[in-house]
């Protein structure tokens, strides 16, 4: 199928693709013409990808374990698995301190704007 039904299928605009193609995570089929053909597999993929995005996991990670997630041969090894997780724990915790960090500056300046209302009365 041709990009703009990929896009259609998958959810994922046709700039998104074009991306993922970019990135190594895709690798569509070409027509004569040069135009791209997205099998059902890479459909598949790209909602995998768009999954994995969502989360907030980094191009990087998802790079890493995608051929493992999708080659159907049986999922990623024990190893990889354990790597994969390691990396999806430490992100996880990166985020987690960028949430407290957020938080505080979020809490001083609910402070704030309360001093600065109740001068203002």
């Amino acid at each position: 199928m041709r990009i703009s039904e990929a896009a259609r299928a998958s959810g994922a605009s046709a700039r998104s693709l074009r991306h993922y193609e970019d990135e190594g995570l895709i690798v569509p089929g070409r027509f004569g013409n040069g135009f791209r053909d997205y099998c059902q597999s890479t459909i598949d993929r790209v909602l995998v990808i768009r999954s994995l995005l969502e989360s907030g996991l980094p191009v990087r990670l998802i790079r890493e374990l995608l051929p493992d997630l999708t080659d159907g041969a049986g999922g990623a090894d024990e190893a990889t698995c354990a790597a994969f997780l390691h990396e999806v724990e430490q992100h996880r915790d990166r985020l987690t301190a960028r949430i407290a960090v957020l938080s505080r500056q979020q809490e001083a300046l609910d402070a704030y704007l309360r001093e600065a209302r109740s001068t203002d009365r």
